[in-house]
């Protein structure tokens, strides 16, 4: 039995084009499109109509950069694949890349095992994997062929983390000559975590302890040094490189430069970057913890620099990074000690929000709007055109998206598996009304229809913007 669905009388906005058009699915993708009121579009028929006059059609966001369940800092992340999966289709994402973490002394396999274990049979949106690789050795190496060959593409390092992700220049050189030989896409922490490390300790010694100081610590400068590294290691080894959660201005700067050089130099922002500051680490209280994330919050003058690398395409995607801990007894552990705050934020829910009000605010246009939220991370990740995108073929990952509706976020109201919210009180315009995965109804009218086990896993192929 064939299902159809038609949604009738909406705008639907793509990274390319903008429509006033009816779009039929057919058992999960869309099947075609019809401008409103056209004899085409008249000539659809299904079982189940949706309205959406007045409302944005959009395709489903895929938030490339989420850490469900990840361990840290002696405690995990308190969103399960279950509950941060259901929260994210509520935010209007439906796909999400996760990372599976390979532990010093162990295989990527075992690593990649472990999250498949952990995600199976429970996400209610379709889910894929990067590879955190720790430990860079002969095996490994072999290990990354063939993880591409099944579809797991990109590959993340951290120059951060000493003695816990920490890769050093030669591990990642080796890393990323393997990525240029088997089409794969290195992901980087660009922090130089060795530095920091000295600049903690010598905090501390100094009895500064508040959450503040972790800003202060892990500087833009060595932000920028990293990315700078990162960016030279990569030329060397002819491999593309794509920085994450760049955060501030001097990273940007790096970023554009090596862009304008013409090369295969790719950049991700948050919206905690574009919306958050230290004057939020700063909060009394010990509330600045909920605020700690590494790379850190910067002071607000580094945001216009992250919104116009959004404009001209020096940045290309905004993922969420979503790593939550409870304020209450995880980060909590931090009292007294700033290093031992679990880093991470929650905002799987709040991303297509955020972005939707920086359109309302004039920071971006609607169709970029769509291109850093869904198509961008599509193409990055390779998913594109089945994610990403509303057009024949792709997946019937759809969101009625009501622009005038206003709201406020609140850890009252959302679905995340944590006891704040980041950006609690901040009053929005614009709110997911229906969400469609795989042409399912997961959000209907504001009310959740979906369920665990619905989500597929996605093998992807190689980075889109490389071919």
């Amino acid at each position: 039995m064939s299902s159809r669905t038609v949604i009738r009388g909406g705008l639907v906005i793509t990274a390319s084009d903008e429509i006033h058009a009816d779009v039929l699915i057919e058992d999960g993708r869309v099947a075609a499109l019809a401008a409103t009121g056209t004899p085409a579009a008249a000539s659809f028929t299904a079982e189940r109509t949706i309205d959406a006059t007045g409302k944005y059609v959009i395709p489903g966001g895929v938030d490339g950069h989420t850490h469900m369940e990840m361990p840290f800092g002696g405690t995990y992340a308190a969103d399960t694949f279950e509950t941060g999966t259901r929260a994210a289709a509520w935010g209007g994402t439906t796909t999400i890349v996760d990372f599976a973490i390979q532990s010093v002394g162990h295989s990527l396999r075992e690593g990649l095992d472990a999250w498949h274990a952990k995600a199976e049979g429970n996400c209610a949106i379709d889910y894929g994997f990067h590879m955190i690789v720790s430990d860079v050795n002969q095996e490994t190496l072999k290990e990354m062929d063939l993880l591409v060959e099944e579809g797991v593409t990109s590959f993340k390092q951290f120059m951060a983390y000493p003695g816990v992700f920490y890769s050093d220049d030669g591990q990642i050189l080796r890393a990323m000559q393997r990525a240029a030989e088997n089409g794969g896409l290195i992901m980087m922490h660009a922090e130089n975590g060795i530095a920091i490390d000295v600049l903690v300790e010598q905090a501390l010694t100094r009895g500064e302890t508040d959450p503040r100081f972790h800003g202060e610590v892990r500087k833009a400068l060595l932000e920028a040094e990293a990315t700078h590294r990162a960016i030279k290691l990569a030329q060397v080894a002819g491999a593309p490189l794509y920085v994450v959660h760049v955060s501030a201005t001097e990273a940007v700067a790096e970023l554009t430069r090596a862009r304008d050089e013409g090369l295969n130099v790719f950049g991700e922002t948050c919206p905690q970057y574009l919306f958050l500051s230290t004057d939020n680490l700063a909060e009394p209280d010990f509330e600045g913890a909920k605020y700690v994330c590494s790379t850190p919050l910067r002071p607000r003058e580094h945001q216009a620099a992250l919104w116009r690398g959004l404009r001209t395409n020096d940045l290309q995607v905004v993922s969420t990074d979503h790593c939550p801990f409870c304020f209450s007894g995880q980060k909590e552990l931090g009292r007294g000690d700033f290093s031992k705050i679990p880093n991470g934020m929650p905002g799987v829910e709040n991303r297509m929000d955020l972005l939707h009000q920086a359109v309302v605010d004039g920071h971006i246009g609607r169709r970029r709007w769509i291109e850093i939220a869904c198509a961008s991370p599509a193409r990055m990740f390779g998913l594109y055109p089945k994610k990403g995108t509303i057009a024949p073929g792709a997946d019937a990952d759809i969101v009625i998206y009501d622009p005038h509706a206003e709201q406020v976020i609140s850890a009252e109201t959302h679905h995340m598996n944590v006891d704040y919210s980041a950006y609690e009180g901040r009053r929005v315009t614009g709110r997911v009304e229906t969400v469609l995965s795989r042409g399912e109804p997961v959000v209907t009218e504001r009310e959740y229809t979906g369920h665990k086990g619905h989500g597929a896993y996605l093998p992807r192929s190689t980075c889109q913007y490389l071919s």
